[in-house]
């Protein structure tokens, strides 16, 4: 024997179905996927940290991102100074560098600081001296990755750094 259903039952299912629907756009997709958040539920189940970075917002800001980027560049650190040279990055932008001195070794920290952050905190990646070094990174967050070089001794140091990669170039922080 069938059963069915009344077009009173049928429309009230419809209905609960597209409630049930709006529920779970708004308390999971829209805060997992786009970081859209407008009930507050998805950053308490943890749904938002699981949001692109790199949304379409985010892209539109810094839009060579995407593109490969190959620069030459020469810094010199004053003696007894310190000097910082930055690249905007997007998240999981990737970057491979060289650097060399012209005379000895250098302390230098490879760091990056998230876009918007007021706090002043920053992650590093590498810290050590050295007179040369290559790799490569990937940046964990978007903001502004580069590198810290602090000259101890009395003379001038030339750094000739060469990068490729995703990035835009800030240049030197004062």
């Amino acid at each position: 024997m069938q059963q069915t259903l009344s077009t009173r039952s049928l429309t009230k299912h419809v209905f609960l179905a597209l409630l049930l629907a709006a529920a779970v756009l708004t308390t999971v997709i829209l805060p997992a996927e786009y970081n859209i958040d407008p009930t507050g539920i998805g950053e308490k189940l943890g749904l938002t940290k699981l949001a692109p970075e790199n949304n379409v917002a985010t892209v539109a800001a810094t839009p060579n991102s995407a593109e490969q980027a190959k620069d030459e560049i020469t810094v010199i650190v004053p003696a007894k100074r310190g000097v910082e040279f930055k690249f905007s990055m997007n998240q999981y932008d990737k970057m491979t560098y060289s650097w060399h001195t012209n005379d000895g070794a250098i302390y230098h920290d490879l760091h990056g600081e998230p876009k918007g952050d007021t706090t002043g905190y920053f992650e590093s990646y590498t810290i050590t001296t050295a007179e040369k070094m290559e790799g490569s990174f990937t940046a964990p967050f978007t903001g502004s990755h580069g590198w810290y070089w602090k000259n101890t001794t009395d003379k001038p140091v030339t750094i000739n750094l060469t990068t490729s990669g995703q990035y835009q170039v800030q240049g030197l922080k004062q």
